[in-house]
């Protein structure tokens, strides 16, 4: 049985929809920018369709982009960095949980109210469900960590000390970049919804800039575009 569409019955084409949600989610855009963009290349919608859309399509298209990944991602299972982001919900302290791997990659998002053995705890092993067990985790000296892995049994393989956990900092820095577009976040399921979709598109759209050759910047670029462009496609 073929599967339905999730664009079936609304009026605006795939392809619009598609660069509506990538413009609000990978760059630091706000809703109303994204539909000024898009006015001016002769596209007519509101910034609440726009909302619409990528909470809607969001979810889907990271999704898509995790399974993909997952498939050819043994070699995250080498070294990962453990880190956590101070993020404000209406005045409260949250903290945002983060697993990157050894290059860079975004793998886990998890938002909680405190920082503590139980919360460091369901935050490895929503990763580990999902991505395996590594060989070794790279944290800082928070003594939630070393608790949560001990209750694993992962105790010999966590790392700790100094710049050894700034790949997990440098990470911070485009979602920080978005926070700051967006005013904030006003509800935890709002913030562990958009940060789990925006890590699936950093992720997807993350060529290495500096490191590459513009040859080679150009047809990574390239390729992840056509990739962005056929996803959700029966």
């Amino acid at each position: 049985m073929t599967k339905r569409s999730p664009f079936k019955y609304f009026k605006t084409s795939p392809e619009i929809i598609r660069l509506a949600v990538m413009l609000y989610v990978r760059f630091p855009l706000s809703l109303r920018n994204v539909e000024d963009l898009l006015n001016e290349r002769g596209i007519d919608v509101s910034h609440e369709t726009v909302r619409f859309w990528w909470r809607k399509f969001g979810p889907m298209f990271a999704s898509e982009i995790r399974a993909r990944r997952i498939e050819g991602m043994q070699s995250s299972r080498w070294r990962w960095h453990l880190d956590e982001m101070f993020v404000k919900i209406n005045g409260e302290q949250h903290y945002l949980w983060r697993a990157v791997d050894h290059e860079g990659e975004v793998l886990e998002s998890f938002v909680t109210k405190r920082r503590d053995r139980k919360a460091a705890l369901k935050f490895l092993r929503k990763a580990m469900r999902r991505h395996g067990r590594p060989e070794s985790v790279v944290t800082d000296k928070l003594r939630s960590y070393g608790a949560a892995m001990r209750d694993i049994g992962n105790a010999n393989r966590q790392e700790t000390g100094r710049w050894l956990n700034n790949r997990a900092e440098n990470s911070h820095l485009p979602f920080r970049r978005r926070e700051r577009a967006m005013l904030r976040f006003r509800r935890m399921r709002s913030l562990q919804l958009f940060a789990s979709v925006h890590a699936s598109v950093t992720n997807h759209f993350n060529a290495d800039r500096s490191l590459s050759s513009r040859p080679w910047f150009k047809a990574n670029r390239s390729a992840a575009l056509a990739e962005w462009r056929g996803l959700c496609v029966e």
